[in-house]
């Protein structure tokens, strides 16, 4: 027999049940599609940092398969193209993948499974979907009851082996993966298993951050505070089973505080938006969500070009929101406080559509994760998750707070030359004086 198994979300060897499952074959053809540029609200493409973190998470894999006779073939083009002509090509027997949420994610899916055997395996998810299914259906609305009953009922899934071997693969000619950017020097992340699982070490030992996470959790720069794990869970270069894991046996050794009873909680904030993801599918992307209805401040639709080119560029009037784009454009990584401010000032302060700025965020965060992304930006407008119908935050008191002796402005270059909100020009209705 004759497999193919198509790697999404899930670059590593390590506890990839589609992979061990697509294993049991003669031969086994191993695929990535490289993300299709989509242009949508006004982005396109990838932000250099994220291809080349992507482009390393993938040499990685082509490097570790190296020693079990195996090689990756990456392929460019729409899924529902590429693999079909890839399964007639090699003679496929059946094509094996795992879970992942997003629209066109599932489209690609019910396209190939109505024209060959598609087999979809567990995703990068601390539980499996038949412990959801009776313990979290139907899905809450907001996070807290679900934490409540995954806390009391469920444990985490253990992470699963590496594969023991892998059948060779077809006849194929595997082309050379593009070299890759290095990574910006505020913030050295590499991609791929290794680097992901040295972090992981890192931050669960005993001096590591993990034992003062909740104190230093909104840290604007990344490494001072944040477990910055979340790229390699975002493309599956790292289990979160494998996460999950560690942290107990950190627990178990050097004992629970709240700082790592809140790495458990953030990651079960990164399964709720997973499975909700599943469930509301394309409403995931509308304005108004999946209840079409919006709580809190009247509902706007609106996209202004010159406000919305100001806050991708960083030159807007608020000096920690341009240092935090100017950070994430070259970095490719934000804060979580930091992305809940930036999308603040999107939403509430310039008064435009939330999805244009997930969409940049998409386009630049080496740690893209379609449900987490877009689930927190519905949750700032107050279309998704959050049970008080999104949250505004004060820019200056944020500044105090956070950067109070305006290091990290000075840093990555927040301070502007202020400009006015609106510009009247020719073009505009003419404006009468009151009488």
């Amino acid at each position: 027999m004759r497999r193919l198994y198509w790697f999404r979300r899930d670059l590593r060897l390590h506890d990839n049940p589609g992979l061990l499952e697509a294993a049991r074959a003669d031969e086994l053809l191993l695929v990535y599609v490289w993300p299709k540029h989509r242009p949508w609200c006004n982005s396109q493409g990838l932000g250099a940092q994220r291809e080349r973190f992507l482009g390393e998470s993938l040499q990685a894999l082509t490097d570790a398969l190296a020693p079990l006779g195996q090689k990756l073939l990456v392929v460019q083009g729409s899924p529902e193209l590429v693999l079909p002509d890839l399964v007639r090509d090699f003679a496929i027997d059946a094509v094996h993948t795992s879970e992942c949420p997003g629209s066109y994610e599932q489209r690609a899916i019910d396209f190939l499974s109505s024209r060959m055997p598609v087999s979809i395996n567990t995703g990068n998810t601390l539980f499996m979907p038949q412990q959801i299914n009776d313990t979290a259906m139907p899905l809450p609305d907001t996070f807290t009851p679900f934490r409540k009953r995954v806390e009391a009922e469920l444990t985490p899934q253990p992470p699963g082996p590496d594969p023991a071997r892998l059948p060779p693969p077809p006849a194929a000619s595997f082309h050379r993966l593009p070299s890759v950017a290095r990574p910006h020097v505020a913030l050295p992340l590499r991609g791929g298993s290794g680097a992901g699982q040295r972090r992981l070490r890192q931050f669960l030992d005993s001096h590591g951050g993990v034992r003062r996470y909740k104190e230093t959790r909104n840290d604007l720069d990344p490494l001072q505070g944040s477990s910055t794990l979340s790229p390699w869970l975002a493309d599956g270069s790292l289990s979160v089973r494998e996460v999950a894991a560690a942290l107990r046996d950190h627990e178990s050794q050097w004992g629970a505080n709240e700082s790592t009873y809140w790495l458990y909680f953030e990651l079960l904030w990164r399964e709720y938006f997973h499975w909700r993801a599943l469930r509301d599918g394309p409403a995931l992307f509308r304005y108004l969500g999946q209840r079409g209805t919006r709580r809190g401040a009247v509902s706007r639709c609106t996209f202004e070009p010159r406000n919305f080119a100001r806050w991708c560029a960083g030159d807007t009037n608020f000096p920690l929101v341009n240092a935090l784009m100017h950070q994430l454009v070259a970095t490719g990584w934000m804060s979580n406080r930091g992305r809940q401010i930036a999308a603040s000032c999107l939403v509430h302060d310039l008064g435009i559509d939330w999805r244009y700025g997930a969409t940049f965020f998409e386009k630049h965060l080496i740690d893209y994760d379609v449900a987490s992304n877009y689930g927190n930006w519905q949750y700032i407008a107050g279309v998704g998750a959050d049970p008080r119908g999104g949250r505004a935050f004060n820019i200056e008191k944020q500044t105090a707070q956070y950067d109070p002796q305006g290091v990290f402005c000075a840093k990555w270059d927040g301070h502007r030359p202020h400009q006015p909100d609106y510009i009247t020009d020719a073009a505009d209705w003419p404006i009468t004086p009151e009488e």
